[in-house]
């Protein structure tokens, strides 16, 4: 066999390799609806079991292989999703936009990508249990809120478990 013959024959192999892989790939889970992401008075925080409709603020939901896990807080969604164990790129984030909420009772209707989110740290707002991060869409609105409370804006990357216990060590209990 020649060597172009032999070179072809490992490149077609190769691409038939790749083929069977790509076909093999699980095909996309459907997108879960907005009403498996509503917050209703029965649900529990996944982290915690507190009732998450019973505190004001942000909340937040990972999605995830057709699975929703609730939280309380974009806080305990976040520590909980920082784990190595759930620090995937496949789960959806999503939290409320207090830009276009009122502050005790968040409306489903404005969920964000937790991704794209602007978050307020140390605003002094009451929310669940811990550190309150008061979620954004819009920067100059988590701007507002932090030049009027003294916090801080931050964006997904900058949040690690480290600050979130920093931040939740000096927080009051507000349950």
């Amino acid at each position: 066999m020649n060597k172009v013959s032999f070179k072809a024959g490992r490149l077609l192999a190769g691409l038939l390799v790749c083929l069977a892989l790509a076909a093999c790939d699980k095909a996309e889970p459907p997108a879960v609806s907005e009403a498996a992401l509503a917050f209703h008075p029965s649900d529990e925080c996944h982290v915690c079991g507190m009732v998450i409709t019973d505190f004001p603020g942000p909340k937040g939901a990972a999605v995830g292989a057709g699975d929703v896990k609730k939280f309380c807080s974009p806080a305990e969604m976040l520590g909980w999703w920082l784990q190595p164990e759930n620090h995937r790129a496949d789960v959806k984030l999503y939290v409320h936009d207090m830009g276009r909420s009122h502050w005790d009772t968040p409306d489903d209707a404005h969920l964000i990508d937790a991704r794209t989110a602007y978050f307020v740290i140390g605003s002094g707002l009451k929310g669940a249990m811990g550190v309150v991060l008061a979620s954004f869409s819009d920067p100059q609105a988590a701007q507002k809120l932090a030049s009027d409370t003294g916090g801080q804006v931050l964006r997904l990357e900058d949040i690690d478990q480290k600050l979130l216990g920093q931040a939740s060590a000096m927080a009051p209990m507000n349950h």
